[in-house]
């Protein structure tokens, strides 16, 4: 239960100047840290703002009706867990910060700290400062809930694993396939041309008579693959132009294409390998999928354990929460 105390005949507690001027309004006193009406009212003009660009209609509505309450308890759970971080010594480095707002700004092409700002302030009416000060809380409050509460949700092997049985689909691989090539030349006169023929009569014959393809290819191919014996290494389906890889995608592993004519040079090609239909490794895996069952049962386990951390700390509403949500 989230015990609130109410000030005696619903006093305002305000925060007053060196000269006694009143600056502040309190609302909620939360172990050492205060919420005053200017922090809690920018924060639900923040997260309207975000609603009316996310939501519509109905939808809107039923969001808009809730929003103050859930950003009031927001706040204080903020404290809460910053409290709980803080016995637990956990922080959040400026550097790991900083880290993570370059590679946001590299994602965005965006290429100074002046470009970043002006698109914060424009699409959720916040600075760089500030968007570095929330990004340091969210770690930490991630890094707590990791340690006491994601890191104890247990998923069993056979769970992995029956999960990935059963979505092997959505980790299928690419199909892909190892080839040789052995290029030659059209030919643009009768005479290259006729010799172009004779030379793949008698590539062909050859294979046939058991030369292997690759000393073949060393021998008659043109192609710079030729020092390697025409090997492309892995290819994925999709890389070579369509007739070419029809043809090599209908012969079984060792076989060789027809001839395959193509502008300026024809192909004989030999597929070495498929894998056609393969799915990443359970091992490679295993961690994403734990990850992805654990969400849905943490999710449970975080509330509980928030509701564990505003038991403890000492909540004060120097407001009633009626009037607040009112105001």
């Amino acid at each position: 239960m989230n015990f609130r105390w109410f000030a005696p005949l619903c006093v305002p507690c305000l925060v007053l100047n060196a000269a006694g001027e009143v600056r502040e309004e309190i609302l909620v006193e939360v172990n050492s840290h205060i919420i005053t009406r200017r922090v809690f009212q920018q924060a639900v003009e923040q997260g309207t703002a975000t609603l009316y660009r996310e939501f519509s209609g109905q939808e809107l509505d039923a969001k808009l009706r809730t929003a103050k309450e859930k950003t009031l308890q927001g706040l204080v759970d903020s404290y809460v867990i910053a409290d709980k971080a803080a016995d637990l010594g956990i922080t959040a480095s400026d550097d790991m910060v900083r880290n993570y707002v370059e590679e946001i700004k590299k994602q965005n092409n965006f290429a100074t700290d002046a470009d970043f700002d002006k698109a914060l302030k424009g699409s959720m009416g916040i600075g760089l400062p500030e968007y570095l000060t929330r990004q340091k809380e969210d770690m930490v409050k991630q890094e707590v809930l990791r340690r006491e509460v994601f890191s104890k949700v247990a998923v069993e092997d056979q769970e992995l694993k029956a999960y990935y049985e059963e979505h092997r689909a959505d980790y299928k691989l690419p199909g892909r396939f190892r080839m040789r090539e052995l290029v030659l030349p059209k030919g643009v006169t009768p005479e290259e041309q006729a010799d172009t023929q004779a030379k793949l009569a008698a590539i062909q014959a050859a294979f046939k008579q058991g030369t292997a393809f690759e000393e073949l290819v060393k021998q008659y191919s043109t192609a710079p693959s030729r020092s390697t014996g025409g090997d492309l290494g892995w290819l994925n389906k999709g890389v070579l132009r369509p007739d070419l890889e029809t043809a090599i995608l209908a012969l079984k592993p060792g076989q060789i294409t027809a001839p395959v004519a193509t502008d300026p040079d024809i192909y004989l090609a030999q597929l070495v390998e498929e894998q056609l239909d393969i799915a990443q490794p359970f091992e490679e895996v295993k961690a994403a999928i734990r990850e992805k069952l654990q969400e849905p049962k943490a999710q449970t386990a975080i509330e509980a354990y928030i509701q564990s951390l505003r038991i403890r700390a000492n909540i004060r509403y120097m407001v009633p929460l009626d009037l607040i949500l009112k105001g």
